[in-house]
């Protein structure tokens, strides 16, 4: 009998104990231990966005290199001015002067061998894609907004935009230049640095006629854009 009450009293005793450690401790569950846990100092909450469009401006200088040249490579030297009237939609005027030289890809055969033609043989010949100037306006929708993974906790955010608009093109000879019209589209990204700054890049394809003698052609000329963005104001609400 004595024994029985022992036990009871024991018992008794433990369910008292872990009652009061119980109420000392608190009901922490798995979520509370999470948030009072080592990983509360790692792995920070995200407070407000590092990178915004909306209403603002764009000023962004860069250079362009023709890709798939048949007789000239060029170097297109201007940048855009753009403003963004919401985080998605917003308007660019483009605008460039090329530099030229010979395309690798054009060869010359003679008897004698096979050289790399003059710039006066091919301007004599009237050869295509001699272009000067190139500018275009264009539409830009920017739907996906993200963040790539270069360690365990630095991302680097990135815009994703398409765009599409009319533009002209001056292309001939010095002295002989001639202009045309045609339309631009493409694809682009910006990967942001700072909340003022990204590094734009583009490829894009630029549609336009092109004359030789009493014959016109449909030209393609496919382009890749680099740049620096400036965007301004150059802070924003979060």
């Amino acid at each position: 009998m004595m024994r029985a009450w022992f036990m009871v009293a024991m018992l008794m005793g433990a369910s008292v104990w872990a009652q009061t450690a119980e109420e000392e401790a608190g009901d922490i569950s798995e979520i509370d231990k999470d948030a009072k846990g080592p990983l509360r100092e790692r792995i920070r909450p995200v407070s407000g966005q590092l990178f915004k469009l909306d209403g603002r401006f764009e000023v962004s200088p860069g250079i362009a290199l023709s890709l798939r040249d048949a007789f000239f490579k060029k170097y297109v030297l201007g940048g855009l001015i753009a403003y963004h009237f919401t985080e998605e939609l917003g308007i660019a005027f483009r605008g460039g002067y090329a530099l030229s030289s010979i395309s690798g890809s054009t060869q010359v055969c003679e008897p004698t061998g096979c050289r790399k033609p003059t710039r006066q043989q091919l301007e004599a010949s009237r050869a295509y894609g001699n272009i000067r100037f190139m500018g275009d306006l264009e539409l830009q929708w920017a739907p996906v907004y993200g963040k790539i993974s270069l360690s365990a906790e630095a991302f680097l955010p990135f815009k994703l935009y398409v765009f599409i608009g009319p533009g002209m093109v001056s292309y001939g000879p010095k002295g002989q230049l001639k202009h045309s019209f045609g339309g631009t589209a493409g694809l682009g990204f910006r990967f942001v640095a700072t909340r003022f700054l990204a590094v734009r890049m583009e490829l894009r394809d630029f549609l336009y006629q092109e004359s030789n003698g009493n014959e016109r052609f449909v030209r393609n000329q496919l382009m890749f854009d680099f740049g620096l963005s400036f965007f301004f104001p150059t802070g924003f609400d979060s």
